[in-house]
């Protein structure tokens, strides 16, 4: 089926946002959820988004565009719903699915839980933000092919007049990316399942191209991770009995987010068409690799030359150098950014409070669709047809290198005055934690939350009235004070031990933060999917870093003055202020990590002055942001323990230093926390029932340790005895002095009425466990 005629290059995609310019599906969904809207109001207002997609995409030039990137809630759990792989609870949650409702209900069951059933485990897309659903698969699991969401998309977009090219989730990074179901046996690996799940996959190739398709995209982002030979293996075997069919649409295998190293040549000499590439950061190195192997005569190549993952303008001169050397490796290159662009927001223009030559430095979704566009008509008609816009383009560059913004000395020589003694606390842990417990005077199973509380629409309207110049600053203090007395009050109610202010002023964990450093820029309308309808605004790191005065004090201070209890200070630590912003592309993680760090520093210190004793420093992202490649991880790991410490070190002893984690799977990292030298680490536990605390254990973790035990992403409230029995596992590994009793998260998307009964149901557990030791 090879295609060796002369096919002009042309500008796509992989994916794109979902949600809408005013994130029209967020608000469609929630109303689903809420019982203000009906199945047919929610599923008209997907396909009118989906068909408004389409349109900007082909309005924009784009000379194939995709399909089946949208979703309701997760593409993830869309290919599981799509090969039948629903576990047994939810189909009892519900068993009807004879009609649209029905659908819908389990598909969110599986999502989000449904009363006493939970929901899927949810973990980090590789290394980015995004959230992904995690299948559950046991020996027994049988797949049957439901293919009406990639099929019904294709048609529809035809019904539109645009042939899109389906992307849907390949079968190996579908299993690889799976969990072995409850109960399964030790050892199990859902990749033994591959046989039974490539029938599904050629039964909807086969109706891909009954229905008009002729190319599919069957992404394979796993393939960038290492990978061992028998995992190759596999990978071959699947896609020779994929292509082995005469009947089918052409196969476009996709990979993003790294090189794909001994993969390479694998798929290169696969049967398949093409081939999509990532040719941007980390993944620069195939560019080498594909040389080194000859290139893949016969095939198309999809070459992703745009970051699709920051928001910086592409430099299109050195993206034209790539793909005029890309020319010599395939019979067809292509244009595309390197990955989805779900993971950018939409369009910079709608920032109107950016300066204009601060914007111009900038793409988002949008402004990467142009970039795409110019880059493919410079590849079909030379450098010449398009000099204007290379021009232009260097103009915005050199603005970039050259502004004052970008650059400050003073920011530059303090970092390059840290000495090793900056990253090392005064004492070992053992005397620090005698100095705090003397302090704090704590019970075993000390109970806490983990920072926020629900976030009620009259603290959004308080914050947007006070943007907006409607609410004076003393009014605004006033409310933010009530709220935190509220929030301190019902803790001491319920009993907990360290309690929280609540984060009433905070819009977001990061982008509070970086609205008060210099060197961050905040976006009103930069929105991003996290997870379901979870949409953040990540700021951009444009310059040198550095805290003008103090961000937090003044609330913890009050909080504080409420309670003789202790009351834990709150901050966004430097891995996860990169990890969660778009960083800067012109000096290394490393560098802006440790300016980061050094302005938190300036906060822990001012913190401590106040009189808080238990100051937590959040760090949720360590693990997401470990590199994909196990050879790069070593240099990350040193300079993120480097930036934590270099944050957290400057407390006295009896200080308690806390750290948080979550969404993660931490195995590749426990030697890094344990590095890290926080008093207490909490890490989000309860979906997977708690494996962590062995995890922690087995790695003889030292310290204090908190792992959740109600999972706050499920409006799910756990009874007591759940809540006991997962005390009792952490129990088992560690003494009870060392063991903290805390949610999995913070509690910012919760409601009031489902954290009061969850934190009393918490406190008496705890009380329970108490009782037994």
């Amino acid at each position: 089926m090879t295609n060796t005629s002369v096919v002009r290059p042309v500008a796509t995609v992989y994916g794109y946002p979902r949600q809408g310019a005013n994130r029209q599906l967020k608000r469609a969904i929630e109303s689903y959820w809420a019982g203000s809207s009906t199945v047919d109001g929610l599923l008209a207002a997907g396909r009118d988004l989906r068909l408004q997609r389409l349109e900007e995409l082909r309005a924009a030039g784009l000379g194939e565009i995709p399909s089946n990137d949208f979703s309701l809630y997760d593409h993830v759990l869309d290919t599981a719903w799509m090969v039948g792989a629903i576990p047994a609870r939810h189909r009892a949650a519900v068993p009807d699915v004879s009609t649209p409702a029905g659908q819908l209900d389990r598909y969110f069951a599986m999502a989000r839980g449904a009363a006493e059933v939970a929901p899927l485990e949810m973990t980090k897309w590789f290394d980015t933000n995004y959230h992904y659903l995690v299948p559950e698969l046991g020996p027994d699991t049988e797949f049957e092919l439901n293919g009406t969401k990639p099929l019904g998309e294709f048609t529809e977009a035809l019904g539109a007049g645009v042939m899109t090219r389906p992307v849907i989730l390949g079968p190996v990074s579908f299993l690889l990316l799976s969990k072995p179901e409850p109960g399964s046996s030790t050892g199990f690996d859902p990749l033994a399942l591959l046989d039974r799940i490539l029938p599904s996959y050629m039964e909807l190739l086969a109706q891909l191209r009954e229905a008009g398709a002729q190319w599919v995209q069957l992404d394979e982002p796993a393939l960038v991770t290492d990978q061992t030979p028998a995992v190759l293996s596999h990978v071959g075997r699947a896609y020779r009995a994929l292509t082995d069919a005469e009947d089918r649409p052409k196969v476009l295998v996709a990979s993003y987010f790294d090189r794909l190293g001994e993969a390479l040549p694998v798929l290169a000499g696969l049967p398949v068409e093409g081939l999509a590439m990532d040719f941007t950061g980390p993944a620069s190195g195939n560019l080498e690799a594909l040389a080194a192997i000859g290139g893949m005569p016969g095939k198309r190549l999809v070459a992703g030359v745009v970051d699709g993952r920051n928001v910086w303008r592409t430099d299109l001169v050195q993206a034209m150098t790539t793909l005029g050397t890309l020319l010599g490796f395939a019979d067809r290159v292509d244009v595309s950014a390197s990955c989805s662009l779900l993971h950018v927001p939409l369009d910079v223009t709608l920032e109107r409070d950016l300066e204009p030559q601060v914007a111009g430095w900038m793409a988002f979704a949008r402004q990467k669709l142009e970039e795409l566009v110019i880059l493919s008509r410079g590849l079909d008609a030379g450098r010449d047809a398009i000099a204007g816009e290379l021009r232009v383009n260097q103009t915005r560059l050199a603005s970039r290198a050259s502004s004052p913004m970008v650059h400050v000395d003073a920011v530059r020589d303090r970092v390059a005055a840290v000495s090793d003694a900056d990253l090392h606390r005064h004492s070992d842990y053992p005397s620090r934690r005698a100095a705090q417990q003397t302090r704090l005077d704590l019970p075993a199973l000390p109970t806490t939350s983990i920072g926020s509380f629900p976030q009620t629409s009259g603290l959004r309207q308080a914050r947007a009235a006070h943007r907006a110049g409607r609410l004076d600053q003393d009014s605004y203090d006033d409310a933010m004070r009530a709220e935190i007395r509220s929030v301190v009050e019902l803790q001491i109610d319920l009993g907990l031990d360290v309690l929280v202010h609540g984060e009433p002023e905070r819009n977001d964990m990061v982008q509070y933060f970086a609205e008060q450093l210099d060197g961050f820029l905040a976006t009103k309308h930069g929105w991003v999917q996290s997870y379901g309808t979870r949409y953040v605004r990540p700021p951009i790191i444009v310059g040198d870093v550095s805290r003008p005065e103090p961000m937090t004090v003044r609330w913890a201070q009050y909080a504080q003055s409420l309670t003789e209890k202790p009351l834990k200070g709150m901050l966004t630590g430097p891995v996860t202020m990169l990890a969660w912003s778009f960083v800067r592309d012109d000096q290394s993680l490393a560098d802006t990590a440790r300016q980061v760090a050094l302005a938190l520093r300036d906060e822990v210190t001012d913190l401590e002055a106040a009189g808080i004793a238990v100051i937590q420093v959040d760090e949720p992202a360590l693990r997401e942001t470990l590199p994909l490649r196990k050879q790069a991880r070593a240099a990350y790991l040193a300079w993120a323990v480097a930036a934590f410490r270099l944050t957290t070190s400057a407390v006295p002893d009896e200080t308690q230093i806390h750290t948080h984690m979550c969404y993660a799977e931490f195995g590749d990292v426990l030697a890094a926390i344990i590095d890290m030298d926080a008093d207490v680490i909490s890490l989000e536990a309860a979906r997977s029932e708690m494996a962590i605390v062995d995890d922690l254990a087995s790695a003889g973790y030292p310290n204090e340790v908190g792992p959740g035990v109600w999972d706050i992403h499920s409006p799910r409230v756990p009874d007591a005895a759940e809540i006991a029995d997962r005390i009792r596992k952490a129990t088992k590994q560690f003494p009870a002095d060392r063991v903290w009793v805390n949610p999995d998260c913070g509690l910012k998307t919760r409601a009031y009425a489902e954290v009061r009964s969850s934190l009393a149901n918490l406190v008496a557990a705890t009380q329970q466990v108490r009782a037994e030791l």
